[in-house]
């Protein structure tokens, strides 16, 4: 998609970039829009500590839930915010999911 001239209300709307499309095969997908916590993940993984409003506990620093192993940032543990802060968490866990890979263990 790119974006087209802007309408009458200045507003530039998405338009299909022929012969751009893909198909990719993968094993998983995890779907990461919306601002509440999906109820399918959070019963499947019935050990993993919840916030009262439903949002999975983590360390702020790395990212680090109760569950080892599993790492969560952005709005599943904030609650709705900016994409800026989803960000943010993404490069902490990346950085401790890398430690936790090559030691068995995050930096905190």
């Amino acid at each position: 998609m790119e974006l087209g001239e802007p309408d009458e209300s200045g507003r530039r709307r998405p338009i299909p970039i022929k012969g751009s499309e893909f198909v990719l095969d993968v094993d998983v997908v995890i779907m990461a829009i919306g601002t509440g916590s999906n109820p399918l993940l959070l019963s499947t993984v019935p050990d993993m500590e919840l916030t009262k409003k439903g949002y999975i506990v983590a360390n702020e620093e790395t990212g680090e839930t109760t569950k080892k192993g599993v790492f969560a940032g952005g709005d599943i543990v904030t609650g709705a915010a900016t994409v800026i802060l989803a960000m943010g968490a993404g490069k902490k866990a990346a950085r401790a999911i890398n430690d936790y890979l090559m030691n068995g263990e995050s930096g905190n």
